[in-house]
């Protein structure tokens, strides 16, 4: 087991904690302590074989450390005995399409642009019906429980009764969830009836605010339910409606509203999304028309969008210059390896992201991407950035794969001091895994290879539980201590 000197230690209990918590976990309890950046997980994770993971009755983290050394005043609380299991930090997606629910696999005969017009604004259109809406909201909540997705940054409907769906699901859930309206003020044929006029864009992502933005507790920064500002890409808006948008977030940042939309995805030369943006607007680079400068030339025409709540999907081919200012301003990224494999978008350059001081955090892009499950798609990233030309190669180890499906996604959200990890205080969102649920889990962990080093004989047990995980192996899913129900 290895605990980082600043971090709590297992064991440790400050004294807030002291005082009758709820419940005891039992199980092989895994996660990355502190607050480290990707380069250090590994020496900030977290493994106890024969762990207990102790809740308070207010939902948050009493103490963690091994099973035997549990502290007299917890010894009485009942235990979820899961030996043989595993005890996991609850995933964090950072960018999923919730109307694109039913369109995982879904052949439009190109890459982005062509699967735009031909597979999503067709299904995006459905929603507009409220009973469709209310079904596929209800199918969307349901997929996130089945794969122990405990926090999302979800990209949302244009159609405000299917965003009011979104959310009341996710609050009966007990689920955490940031998202937005997708804006759209142009767009090609196929998206008529999403688009809206850029007085009406505004006014209702200002109406989604006011009726959703932590409306569950009435501060942001404890709030399981949050809504973003989310135009759908550059190419989506105009310059009108980003000044628009900048206005409004200067107000709405305020209020611990987040900003959400793509950044160079596609670089197909001539047709592809970066051509066409830096075509459209006349700017330098695609990061202008976010960061304010999006009048021809990259000159100014409104407020920056970027910060410390701003999320950016899949910053596949960025320049330096975008991934200074990324890192300058505490943008992050949300990386979907699996859905840029489907659109052979490429792949995000993991070293010279990084490298820039940028966080990078996972998204499983449903429905590009055709995987639910967040280890899923760390399985996707492993095996891509393992296949990067050259000295950009290597391998991802399993500390750094599971920093980025957890603790990443949760400094992303800015709620790193809230989850992520167990560290004790941070609320107890949690998954419980019962390999013997899925037995090639089961025969991968039992009978695989592992070293006579300790250390490293830890890693392969954790990149096996990674990459061999499916959802039926999670039996239990918790946001604040609580099991979360999904919908019937």
């Amino acid at each position: 087991m290895s605990t980082p000197a600043h971090a709590p230690a297992p064991g440790s209990t400050p004294s807030r904690a002291a005082s009758a918590p709820g419940r005891v976990y039992r199980g092989h309890v895994f996660h990355i302590a502190g607050s480290p950046v990707v380069a250090d997980a590994r020496e900030h994770l977290v493994s106890v074989p024969d762990g207990a993971l102790v809740t308070a009755p207010d939902g948050t983290i009493a103490w963690v450390g091994p099973f035997a050394e549990l502290p007299a005043g917890f010894r009485d609380l009942p235990v979820t005995d899961n030996r043989g299991g595993f005890i996991l930090p609850g995933f964090v997606d950072t960018h999923l399409h919730y109307p694109q629910t039913y369109s995982t696999d879904a052949y439009g005969g190109g890459q982005l642009l062509e699967w735009l017009d031909n597979c999503v604004f067709p299904a995006e259109t459905r929603l507009q019906d409220p009973e469709f809406a209310a079904r596929i909201a209800r199918d969307f909540t349901r997929r996130r429980v089945a794969a122990g997705t405990t926090s999302a940054l979800v990209f949302g409907s244009a159609f405000p009764h299917a965003q009011d769906a979104l959310f009341a699901e996710s609050r009966a859930a007990g689920l955490r969830l940031v998202s937005g309206r997708g804006v759209q003020t142009v767009g090609s044929g196929p998206a008529a009836a999403l688009l809206t006029g850029e007085t009406e864009a505004l006014d209702l992502i200002g109406a989604e605010i006011d009726r959703w933005h932590a409306v569950d507790t009435g501060d942001p920064t404890t709030a399981l339910l949050q809504v973003a500002v989310v135009p759908r890409f550059s190419l989506s808006v105009t310059p009108t409606t980003l000044a628009g948008l900048g206005e409004l977030y200067d107000d709405a940042r305020e209020r611990g509203v987040y900003f959400h939309s793509h950044l160079n995805e596609n670089n197909r030369p001539g047709t592809g999304e970066i051509d066409a943006v830096k075509a459209v607007y006349g700017v330098d680079t695609y990061l202008d028309t976010y960061d304010g400068l999006f009048l021809p030339g990259s000159q100014r025409g409104g407020s920056s969008l970027l910060g410390r709540r701003s999320i950016l999907a899949h910053a596949v081919h960025c320049e330096d210059a975008e991934l200074a200012r990324l890192a300058e301003t505490g943008t992050s990224v949300a990386h979907c390896p699996t859905s840029q494999q489907f659109l052979g978008s490429g792949t995000m350059p993991w070293l010279r992201t990084t490298s820039f001081g940028v966080n990078v955090a996972i998204g499983s892009d449903i429905g590009a991407g055709d995987e639910w499950l967040i280890s899923r798609v760390l399985n996707d990233c492993f095996k891509v950035h393992l296949s990067e030309p050259g000295d950009a190669g290597l391998s991802l180890d399993p500390a750094a794969l599971l920093f980025t499906g957890t603790l990443a996604g949760a400094r992303a959200l800015d709620m790193e001091a809230r989850f992520g990890n167990f560290d004790v205080g941070k609320d107890a969102d949690f998954l419980l895994i019962e390999p013997d649920r899925w037995e090639p889990l089961a025969t991968v962990l039992n009978r695989g290879i592992r070293a006579d080093d300790e250390r490293m004989a830890t890693d392969q047990t954790l990149f096996a539980l990674l990459l061999a995980l499916r959802q039926p192996a999670i039996t239990g899913v918790f946001v604040r201590g609580r099991r979360v129900q999904a919908p019937e």
